[in-house]
């Protein structure tokens, strides 16, 4: 994949208010970076985002998606973070750049939070009991409703790097009934609100020469 020129700017996708108000608090000074909220669910993920990158200031826009999602596996809990290797949906596989990178920033914008890496799958509604299982078998290691989407889209629209950053808050044995009442939820919104500094080194990165 080619890089973005040394002027291409990044899009930041996230589908809620409070994730949006989590991401402010670093946006400022961010430089190039653009905090999209798309509203929940694939279809309104997929429309935000295309209708955003045909704005001619974006057109060349590297995409991020973040928030919230639920994890799958054993072990995970409220507030660890998940850096997709790739996005799944029923449309196909979207692989995602820079991983490593990420994981380092986010390691370092976060410290003492558990980062985990792996496929990250794509539902149209909340994925509660015997779903957890059966999405886990498939290989995913969370599920979100917007992820997929976002970046599919990102692709349709043009050649770019896309990437998949969630926070989870909500896990097997800690299933979360309403985000910002119960500790898991306060605990990933404090994690959301400290990463976007991890994203722009992100960006950076991309910037700069091959050696």
């Amino acid at each position: 994949m080619d890089r973005p020129s040394e002027s291409a700017p990044l899009l930041i996708a996230c589908a809620l208010g409070i994730e949006r108000l989590a991401l402010r608090r670093g946006e400022r000074g961010a430089g190039t970076v653009t905090v999209l909220r798309t509203g929940m669910g694939p279809v309104a993920a997929e429309a935000a985002v295309t209708r955003a990158l045909a704005d001619p200031a974006l057109r060349d826009a590297a995409v991020l998606a973040t928030g919230f999602c639920a994890g799958l596996a054993p072990g995970m809990h409220p507030g660890d973070l998940v850096v997709a290797e790739e996005t799944r949906d029923p449309r196909g596989t979207t692989r995602c750049v820079g991983t490593e990178r990420l994981v380092e920033e986010l390691v370092r914008a976060v410290p003492g939070r558990t980062v985990h890496t792996g496929p990250l799958t794509g539902s149209d509604h909340v994925v509660r009991g015997h779903e957890r299982s059966d999405l886990l078998a498939t290989g995913a290691i969370a599920v979100d409703m917007e992820s997929a989407a976002t970046l599919h889209s990102a692709g349709r629209t043009g050649v770019r790097p896309v990437a998949a950053v969630r926070v989870v808050v909500d896990a097997p044995e800690h299933e979360l009934v309403r985000i910002g009442t119960l500790r898991g939820g306060i605990s990933a919104f404090r994690v959301l609100r400290s990463v976007l500094p991890a994203f722009v080194e992100w960006h950076r990165s991309l910037l700069l020469p091959r050696r």
